[in-house]
């Protein structure tokens, strides 16, 4: 699984990173994804953050 974030559309929340800090962190007030892919021990923690998003910036992709 990989998380993507829009970085047009965040607005630097910062929820991401809380919810989820091992996959994400703010870079000048904008969220990165710092691991590519998620580990399988975060997707959990990292749709979490994906769907507290409030301007649904950030895209899960699933990967076979």
């Amino acid at each position: 699984m990989r998380a993507i974030v829009d970085r047009e559309k965040c607005i630097g929340c910062g929820q991401c990173a809380e919810i989820c800090p091992s996959v994400f962190e703010m870079v000048d007030d904008v969220a990165v994804v710092k691991t590519d892919p998620v580990p399988t021990d975060q997707e959990v923690a990292c749709r979490q953050a994906a769907d507290s998003c409030p301007v649904e910036g950030i895209v899960i992709v699933d990967e076979p």
